[in-house]
């Protein structure tokens, strides 16, 4: 006999908000079975109904609070707030670091199974708005006009903005007179269903420190019309602009560049720093979005790795280099790996730019690469993984337990699979010394850690 739900769909209920989910949704429980409601704050009461059931969980829609959380700040309630990838704007900056710090502490202790481990508290921005430096934006048109800014969730229906809270305001503006640009000139906007048109999205791109401003305009078409009108205009109106890229993409798909680049004016890379060091960044470069934390975070796995100059150091999903370059500031050799060729160009671009003679890049999958390099008698004192979100392979986690680096640096933007993998290198020899987490993406469920592991 099947179990009777303790809801039911079109319900209204009662409930008091235990925690949030890992996107920011309230969760209730009624009789132990978790409702999922957005926007519902830990602590608060409020009436929800129920929109939607399954069989372990179901979710709701707030309807009216009934008790707030000291936590939450009253917010725009605009579209352009709405949708506009803040998950967290309804919660003070306080509050946020506090649900981020308590998210890392639980998965740490349910998932890792690690008690004891030294976890320090988050560390935030002085001022939590207005900091990305990249902006992709899609395009489309409304009313004759073109309109761009965010999707509404689960579909591709574009709700028009001329600002992100959490863009620098060069990117807004940047993003906002490329637009209207393309308005006068009538460059018409890509229609997803009939595959036509041309402008599918606008790109910026910002050196915070250099200030030097890139524009990528991504089109379907291999020709913009009125191409040499368009760039003069924009090279007018942004004083700061260094480099206009065009991107093709002609197919149908949701993936926002295409392969073929040219630059039509400028500069192919803007450059900016994070601390002494300094960055080429390309249309397509992969560069952290905002490089204020980047840095706390960098200095961080520096100190955790604790290099004297004397230390061999392995850096698995190294990107464009950037925490490498970071560590070659302090390391004898540090050995790169990336799977994406670009990016292994870039590193080696940045190497130089740079001056760092110490300092190695192979292209390859750091499960391959590093066991391979591991059979040739090459081992490493330090090795720091900066994983995608699903964290490291586990042929790379049994090549690590192997090798036995006396450290391990581990940064994460993902802390249960961050807890997943501490708990598989714990049990190879390892011991988690401390763990800090770091807001890098403020108004956002997103949180960024590093941990340090020694080798017992």
């Amino acid at each position: 006999m099947s179990k009777t739900l303790p809801v039911s769909k079109n319900e209204y209920i009662d409930v008091v908000f235990e925690d949030l989910t890992h996107d920011g949704a309230g969760v209730a429980k009624v009789d132990g079975y978790p409702l999922f409601i957005p926007n519902g704050l830990p602590g608060e009461k409020a009436k929800v109904k129920v929109i939607k059931v399954n069989k372990g969980y179901g979710f709701g829609r707030l309807i009216e609070l009934h008790e707030k959380s000291p936590y939450r700040v009253e917010i725009d309630s605009s579209e352009a707030h709405k949708y506009g990838g803040c998950q967290l704007e309804h919660i003070s900056y306080e509050g946020q670091l506090k649900y981020k710090e308590n998210l890392v502490r639980q998965v740490l202790t349910r998932i890792g199974k690690l008690e004891d481990v030294k976890g320090h508290p988050i560390l935030g921005m002085d001022h939590p708005w207005h900091y990305r430096n990249k902006a992709q934006v899609p395009v489309g048109e409304k009313d004759g006009k073109l309109i761009s800014g965010f999707f509404k969730p689960r579909s591709h229906e574009i709700v028009d903005t001329n600002e992100s809270l959490i863009q620098l305001p060069e990117i807004n503006e940047a993003v906002q007179v490329v637009k209207e640009i393309c308005g006068e000139l009538q460059i018409p906007a890509y229609q997803e269903e009939t595959h036509k048109g041309v402008l599918r999205h606008i790109m910026a791109r910002y050196g915070r420190e250099t200030g030097e401003l890139m524009v990528v305009i991504i089109t379907r078409t291999p020709d913009i019309p009125q191409k040499n009108k368009l760039v003069e205009r924009i090279v007018e109106r942004l004083p700061k602009i260094k480099s206009i890229v065009h991107n093709v993409n002609s197919k149908r798909t949701n993936v926002i560049l295409g392969e073929k680049t040219t630059v039509l004016w400028g500069n192919e890379v803007i450059y900016d720093y994070i601390g002494d060091v300094k960055f080429a960044i390309s249309a397509l470069s992969f560069y952290q979005v905002n490089p204020i934390q980047t840095k706390v975070l960098y200095d961080k796995a520096l100190e955790y790795a604790g290099l004297t100059g004397d230390e061999n150091v392995i850096d698995a999903y190294c990107g464009i280099g950037t925490i490498s370059l970071f560590l070659a500031q302090k390391a004898r050799k540090v050995f790169g790996v990336e799977v994406v060729p670009e990016a292994i160009e870039d590193a080696k671009r940045n190497a130089a730019l740079n001056g760092f003679t110490n300092a190695e890049f192979a292209v390859g999958e750091a499960e391959v690469v590093i066991p391979k390099w591991y059979k040739e008698g090459n081992t490493a004192d330090v090795l720091v993984v900066d994983p995608p979100r699903k964290g490291c392979d586990e042929a790379l986690l049994q090549t690590i337990i192997e090798m036995k680096p006396k450290k391990v640096v581990y940064v994460s933007c993902n802390p249960a699979t961050l807890a997943r993998d501490l708990r598989i290198l714990e049990d190879g020899g390892y011991r988690t010394v401390e763990v800090q987490p770091v807001d890098m993406f403020p108004q956002t469920t997103h949180v960024e850690t590093v941990a340090l592991l020694e080798l017992i």
